[in-house]
């Protein structure tokens, strides 16, 4: 065999090395970019999944959101219908326990127009009336003031005038004109009275 010939062999044999090798190199490309693309497709689902999950959780939460501001609305009517009522039929229970009082005034006032009318039973009707009348008050936290005798105490006392007197301490109530009233401790009405002061030397 010639020189020629030999390296020509050898010039083929490089090439069809070279030709296989970029061959295989494309395969193995081929190959990479196969399994990128389903990579790729999974991945791409997964994330489709994930989307699909996140919609349908921010659907269930705007439900329930919308549902809780329904409920809470409902709640401030129903509170707001309530306190109405509250207000129009707080004095229910009050008015319950006058009414007997205000029969047994109408009764009293229908004996007394009888010419021939008990003085003494018109009085003893009055008196269980009045009666009736303090303990329905005092249900309710009323309480008289009717402070005769007793040291003047401006906090629950208004003096309409003053009286010398030797008999009693200065500043003692001797006269109540009218009775004042307590609401649970709080004042509605102080009593009008009038009050002592030292006598002059004679």
């Amino acid at each position: 065999m010639s020189e020629q010939q030999d390296r020509s062999l050898r010039e083929k044999g490089a090439s069809d090395a070279t030709t296989e090798a970029g061959e295989a190199t494309f395969e193995e490309s081929a190959a990479e970019m196969t399994v990128d693309s389903e990579v790729a497709e999974h991945s791409a689902g997964d994330l489709s999944a994930l989307l699909e999950q996140a919609r349908a959780k921010a659907d269930e939460h705007y439900e329930q959101l919308m549902r809780a501001h329904a409920e809470l609305e409902n709640l401030k009517r129903r509170h707001a219908r309530d306190l109405e009522q509250a207000h129009k039929f707080a004095l229910d229970k009050f008015v319950a326990e006058l009414l007997g009082v205000w029969d047994s005034l109408e009764l009293g006032h229908s004996a007394a127009q009888d010419e021939k009318a008990d003085v003494q039973k018109l009085r003893e009707g009055t008196e269980l009336t009045l009666k009736m009348l303090s303990n329905a008050m005092a249900k309710f936290g009323v309480e008289q003031i009717d402070p005769i005798n007793q040291p003047f105490n401006p906090e629950f006392h208004q003096a309409m005038s003053m009286q010398p007197r030797g008999d009693v301490p200065a500043n003692t109530v001797v006269a109540v004109v009218q009775k004042g009233y307590l609401l649970n401790g709080r004042l509605v009405r102080p009593a009008m009275v009038m009050v002592s002061q030292a006598a002059p030397a004679s």
